[in-house]
């Protein structure tokens, strides 16, 4: 597996999302263990004119990130319940990003960032330097489709209606599950 450079992520935002499905997320543990899924889906938000994004209400303490460099981790609370991780792509003052929906395995963003240990402390961090997450690239050849965000009914038709999720093609993870 090699990791992804940082210039990966220095790409609009539907450039990215699609490309990070089929690849795998990683992540250290303090005892040493590395655990991987592979990506199964990534939903992309692009900018202010998104209404569906975070960054269309104008910049907060809360979603800052969204305007700054490309491979910043975005990670907020959802619900109050869940932490959902999102990578920020394409140029700063420009915010975009991509929400990692799922894993192969792990079918939800809320449940894969549990099972990845993945919290509010990645906030800000660059992937660049950051030695406990990382994306990576098996080198495996993926097929994915696309389909409409999930849960974004506020952002109204134009926008909760853009096929700007990336789903790979049946992981053999999730075949062997059901």
């Amino acid at each position: 597996m090699q990791r992804l450079d940082p210039a990966f992520f220095h790409r609009d935002c539907l450039e990215v999302a699609p490309a990070l499905v089929g690849k795998y997320l990683a992540r250290k543990l303090p005892d040493g263990t590395v655990l991987r899924e592979r990506i199964a889906e990534t939903e992309a938000y692009r900018g202010t004119e998104d209404l569906a994004c975070h960054a269309a209400k104008g910049r907060t303490p809360r979603n800052a990130v969204l305007w700054g460099e490309s491979g910043l981790l975005y990670v907020y609370l959802c619900y109050g319940v869940h932490y959902l991780l999102n990578v920020i792509t394409g140029e700063p003052e420009q915010p975009q990003g991509v929400l990692i929906r799922a894993g192969a395995v792990h079918d939800g963003p809320g449940k894969l960032t549990k099972y990845l240990q993945i919290d509010k402390r990645y906030n800000g961090i660059f992937l660049s330097g950051c030695t406990d997450l990382w994306f990576e690239d098996s080198g495996e050849a993926c097929t994915f489709h696309t389909d409409v965000r999930v849960g974004i009914d506020y952002a109204g038709e134009e926008w909760k209606n853009k096929p700007w999720r990336f789903i790979l093609d049946c992981p053999k993870e999730r075949k062997n599950r059901l």
